[in-house]
């Protein structure tokens, strides 16, 4: 296998007694491992409860590199260099939103030695693929705002304040070359889902519930970005990780 370089991580070491494997953090697209996984809520209770954490930092977004061309973001390149970020230990997997969805390709792919895998806020669809690139392209630049509007929803995420627009712009593109696809390969662990009661982005997800043996959903309070600073969602997290 060509080497890869691996995304930047954010470990976390345990304060207490080892009590089980590290558990890795996958933020959601123009997210952060900052926002999603604030250390007060995540890193540091799983510290105190024996844990190592690792908060990946995904190309385009802060604390990940600036992405240089497409090639380095298609769904397959990302999973080796997140991959090559982990490490051969076992591992706990909990993706949200875009995370979620690397999750489960992830480790439903074998390329991280997953020991149980929690996904939040996920679609089972491809929202990538039917993004309007040139429209999305010429709106950050100054153009008009797309008349689609998945692709309006996309541009404004990508063009507000901080962000590296055509870092995650190219991160789009790669990402709809290899489109998600759940009916291809389904995880092989235990999994749980969580999803806001309010989060339209998870409508569905039964559909994915359904792809994973043993699989179990839980709903809980808030939209899609509620739902994750929630505290309903991290209890769900920390209760089946066996925190």
């Amino acid at each position: 296998m060509t080497s890869v370089s691996a995304l930047p991580t954010t470990r976390t070491q345990p304060t207490a007694e080892v009590s089980g494997p590290p558990v890795v953090l996958i933020h959601g697209f123009a997210a952060s491992g900052e926002r999603d996984w604030p250390a007060e809520r995540w890193a540091e209770p799983l510290a105190a409860a024996g844990r190592e954490t690792v908060v990946v930092h995904l190309p385009g977004h802060a604390g990940g590199p600036a992405v240089e061309s497409v090639d380095e973001v298609t769904t397959a390149h990302l999973l080796q260099r997140i991959a090559a970020a982990v490490g051969d230990a076992e591992v706990d997997v909990v993706g949200y939103s875009l995370g979620g969805r690397l999750a489960w390709d992830l480790v439903a792919s074998g390329a991280v030695r997953a020991r149980k895998l929690v996904l939040g806020g996920v679609s089972p669809m491809e929202p990538f693929a039917v993004v309007d690139l040139a429209a999305a392209r010429a709106a950050v630049a100054g153009g008009p705002q797309p008349s689609d509007m998945l692709t309006g929803i996309i541009t404004s995420m990508v063009a507000a304040p901080g962000q590296d627009g055509e870092s995650l712009l190219k991160l789009v593109e790669g990402l709809a070359r290899e489109p998600f696809d759940p009916n291809a390969t389904a995880p092989a662990v235990p999994t749980l889902f969580l999803a806001g009661e309010e989060d339209p982005m998870s409508q569905g997800v039964e559909h994915l519930v359904g792809r994973v043996e043993g699989a179990e959903v839980k709903k809980v309070s808030g939209d899609h970005i509620g739902a994750l600073t929630g505290d309903e969602l991290r209890a769900e997290v920390f209760a089946f990780l066996g925190i």
